[in-house]
């Protein structure tokens, strides 16, 4: 059975005040049993924390993440230079998936750099077998591109076929897809999904404001700009469907995700989700 939890990256904060076992107690306490952990810096301190965490509030750690490699002073843990350090991150904290958040951005320039970083990965992916552990790569809407005839995601996938996926249904619909038929399509890979909704805003007071001033092109850019990020069952994407597919696919993980808040503080977002998929009928997988 599938399990929903958490995508950390909505929690950088929080860890960052807090620390990693007083917000993973905040999140415990709404319900959430499950985390991914993505853009924290795993530093022994924190992993001891996640652990804690583990073993003290019974939170799954569902994924953690990792890039191939990095720019340049930029710091990470990357499978390049910390293979091991991540493998034993990963057997310490129970974690079976890594994942991939985006493909190097130099990748996005042409096919062939869209197929090395494919290769590599799956290399990786291979390697990380031996471990017991499964790689992932987590969509975005520009993988959706069609290079020479065929999407992006096409490409990644056929390229790395020891690497699964990771489908994000707000990002899969902002691609100009539908987030139910692209997990049917991806049924035998897609081991985590995350649960992100997708709303049309309101048209700003403004972009009205520019349009009294005469300014029509500001207005429309304004106004092509309206698609949110929203609280699961806040938008417009239909989840019971979603949800529904994702079982049927086999996923063990589906990971609440919000990239922008507009005012409301995580934990309201959270709980706001929480409420709406247990409204749904979906208690039994927290």
């Amino acid at each position: 059975m599938a399990k929903i939890g958490v995508q950390a990256m909505m929690l950088m904060q929080g860890f960052a005040q807090d620390g990693a076992f007083e917000t993973l107690r905040k999140v415990s306490a709404i319900g959430y049993n499950a985390v991914e952990i993505s853009q924290i810096p795993m530093s022994e301190k924190i992993v001891g924390e996640l652990d804690r965490a583990r073993t003290e509030l019974g939170m799954d750690m569902a994924a953690l993440s990792v890039a191939v490699d990095l720019p340049a002073g930029r710091p990470g843990d990357t499978l390049k230079k910390d293979f091991a350090k991540i493998v034993d991150d990963a057997n310490r904290l129970g974690s079976k998936f890594l994942r991939i958040g985006i493909l190097p951005f130099p990748a996005l320039k042409s096919l062939n750099a869209v197929v090395d970083f494919a290769k590599e990965a799956n290399d990786y992916a291979e390697q990380l077998k031996d471990h017991g552990i499964g790689l992932y790569y987590h969509n975005h809407h520009v993988e959706f591109a069609k290079l020479d005839g065929k999407y992006m995601l096409d490409i990644i996938a056929d390229n790395s076929p020891a690497m699964g996926l990771e489908l994000d249904v707000h990002w899969v619909q902002r691609g100009g897809h539908d987030p139910v038929r692209t997990i049917n399509k991806y049924a035998d890979r897609a081991a985590m999904i995350h649960l992100k909704d997708y709303r049309v805003g309101e048209v700003p007071e403004s972009a009205f404001a520019k349009l009294a001033a005469g300014d029509a092109n500001g207005f429309r850019n304004e106004f092509r700009n309206v698609i949110e990020f929203a609280e699961v069952g806040e938008g417009n994407l239909d989840f019971p469907a979603i949800i529904a597919a994702s079982q049927a696919a086999g996923a063990e993980y589906l990971l609440v995700e919000q990239d922008e808040l507009y005012g409301r503080t995580v934990w309201e977002a959270l709980q706001t989700s929480y409420d709406n998929l247990v409204a749904m009928g979906h208690s039994d997988l927290f």
